[in-house]
């Protein structure tokens, strides 16, 4: 199957090989880095490094003056995906999605065939034709790239909501941190003038005690009594 592709691929020329990897939803089909290079996932480690000299050539903006930015995204698509192949975690990561891929047709073809058993019909499914299921696989294949890609964007995103979450405590922690400490230095700046104020009111209550006057009484008038005639 891959190897059919690498056929077909190995003819086409620089522009094609461009337009191949930016062609609408490219950023989707390009997030399996066997599918960029057109090599089989069991290629050896020699023959991924040939074919990645040879296409990276084919695409180098170097090689394409007269359109130099789609080249270029074109040669970081390459660039990328050996990249991916060369780490081996990717590079098993890769391998295990292809692989889920095809195993996923085939238990549709499988669940297809038991149903037609029961019907009574031909157990002949359209996956049972080479290239039918090639492009059955392709396409399970590319969903399940774009799932994990849409899932790792979530979690990133999640990620840096929380890391910009703890950011802001962070700040708000430290300025309060700081409010209380310009508080606290206020306080003790202005404590000996509070309490030479507190003293002087104390002084001033107790003079003011000492200088009040005992209260005064109206004696009331006496009264003449009045002789009898």
């Amino acid at each position: 199957m891959v190897k059919q592709i690498e056929k077909r691929d190995s003819v086409l020329t620089s522009k094609q090989q461009i337009d191949r990897l930016l062609r609408p939803g490219s950023s989707y089909f390009n997030l399996n880095p066997f599918e960029v290079l057109q090599i089989d996932p069991e290629a050896t480690d020699e023959e991924l490094k040939k074919r990645f000299r040879a296409l990276s050539i084919l695409v180098h903006p170097d090689k394409n003056q007269d359109d130099p930015d789609r080249a270029q995204l074109a040669f970081e698509a390459v660039d990328k995906a050996y990249k991916n192949l060369l780490e081996p975690e990717q590079k098993k990561r890769a391998v295990d999605v292809i692989q889920a891929g095809r195993e996923y047709v085939e238990h549709n073809m499988k669940e297809k065939k038991k149903q037609l058993k029961k019907d009574g019909k031909p157990q002949f499914v359209e996956e049972d034709d080479p290239e039918m299921f090639r492009q059955a696989v392709y396409k399970q294949t590319m969903k399940l790239f774009a799932e994990l890609e849409i899932k790792r964007k979530e979690r990133e995103a999640k990620d840096m909501h929380e890391r910009k979450r703890a950011r802001e405590e962070e700040i708000e922690t430290a300025e309060k941190a700081k409010r209380e400490r310009e508080w606290q230095k206020n306080f003790e700046e202005t404590r000996d003038g509070r309490v030479d104020s507190w003293r002087s009111f104390q002084a001033g209550k107790g003079k003011a005690k000492k200088e009040k006057k005992p209260r005064s009484f109206l004696k009331p008038p006496k009264v003449k009594m009045e002789q009898r005639e």
